[in-house]
């Protein structure tokens, strides 16, 4: 079995919104060609580096059919999913924060969705050994009826609760690495403990109000819901510290039967929405080790699905050497920062004390 990856040039057409960064235009604020940091660019020259490198060749690439309104509707109310189309049917709208869309912005949001799903459905069906959605829109921030930072649709979470549905898993841990605070996931399995959500970001980057180590769950969920923030600054050592200390411990405590990974790339010390120091090898030891975790615990079942990652130069970069880990092939894209990235990391003196911040969080999860 090989590697399946997901993708569909139609997700890149996603577009919308009248934003300059994450500003929207208006007052003194000026127009920026590009509007939101969320723009395909990222993704589609992930692809292009797939390509031209021969890695895709080693990977089975495909498509998907969009989510069903059915599998929506396990996530978000109907009435949210009605809005959405009819604004979608026009000429676009805004339903959140900072989640704009144009024309035909529902179908793109649920083919994104359906990219997770088919993705998730090859990896517990066994057609496939691992699996990476590349998806757009993102989906980790967005809760049931609130949109919000560039997240239209929960992706992940429309994934699992589909999954769930048919029988195929009864218990998934989801790993989420973006740099950003994965609230809408923590949200909707809040109060259950049949899906562990650890989310390890940048304190208080985004959302600004959660994401803390105290959010442990609700009722049944108390205890399956895990945030590691780290301080800005923090760098590829600390990331690694925290993958073995904790988010290691926690899967095989937790056994389960698929593990997705909320695969993010904004933790990158070029990223323009973070102060984190993470690295393309960050990455790729992170899916190493994950990887390993997850043939320990249930038969290798992995899927990665595409987050943030806003360095049109460097996403790519990142996400060859995931996807290179995850097949295991040959073909590399040699990271043409890590020479730089290697003098940016952190002093001995901060990883001791972002160390320390581990052990604290270390001793309240395990």
């Amino acid at each position: 079995m090989t590697t399946a990856f997901y993708w569909d040039e139609k997700c890149f057409w996603h577009g919308g919104g009248n934003y300059a960064f994450t500003l929207p235009v208006g007052g003194l604020v000026q127009p920026l060609a590009g509007g939101l940091p969320e723009n395909p660019e990222t993704k589609r020259r992930l692809k292009n580096l797939l390509d031209v490198t021969g890695l895709i060749h080693d990977l089975d690439a495909k498509q998907a059919e969009p989510a069903h309104w059915d599998d929506l509707e396990r996530v978000h109310p109907q009435s949210f999913l009605r809005r959405f189309k009819e604004l979608s049917d026009g000429s676009g709208g805004e339903l959140g924060l900072r989640t704009p869309f144009s024309h035909g912005g529902f179908e793109i949001a649920s083919l994104s969705a359906g990219l997770a799903q088919s993705a998730l459905y090859d990896v517990l069906t066994g057609r496939a050994k691992n699996s990476y959605a590349l998806s757009r829109p993102p989906g980790h921030h967005c809760l049931p009826e609130f949109p919000n930072g560039f997240c239209l649709l929960n992706n992940i979470a429309i994934a699992i609760e589909s999954a769930v549905s048919k029988g195929l898993t009864q218990r998934v841990a989801v790993v989420d690495w973006d740099v950003h605070h994965g609230n809408g996931t923590e949200a909707i399995f809040y109060d259950r403990d049949d899906v562990l959500t650890i989310s390890i970001h940048q304190e208080r980057n985004y959302p600004m109000d959660t994401g803390d180590c105290d959010d442990r769950g609700a009722g049944a969920g108390f205890g399956a819901n895990i945030n590691i923030p780290l301080p800005p600054g923090s760098g590829h050592n600390s990331f690694i510290e925290a993958i073995e200390r904790i988010i290691i411990p926690a899967l095989q405590a937790y056994e389960p039967d698929s593990i997705i990974v909320a695969c993010g790339y904004d933790a990158a010390a070029v990223d323009p929405l973070s102060r984190t120091l993470a690295t393309a090898e960050t990455f790729r030891l992170m899916t190493q080790l994950i990887m390993e975790t997850a043939q320990d615990l249930c038969e290798g079942r992995l899927t990665l699905v595409h987050e943030g990652g806003y360095s049109e130069v460097y996403v790519p970069f990142c996400g060859h050497g995931v996807l290179q880990e995850l097949s295991q092939s040959a073909i590399g894209a040699p990271d043409p920062m890590a020479q730089t990235l290697a003098l940016r990391q952190p002093s001995p003196r901060f990883e001791n004390f972002v160390s320390s911040l581990i052990g604290e969080m270390e001793e309240l999860f395990l």
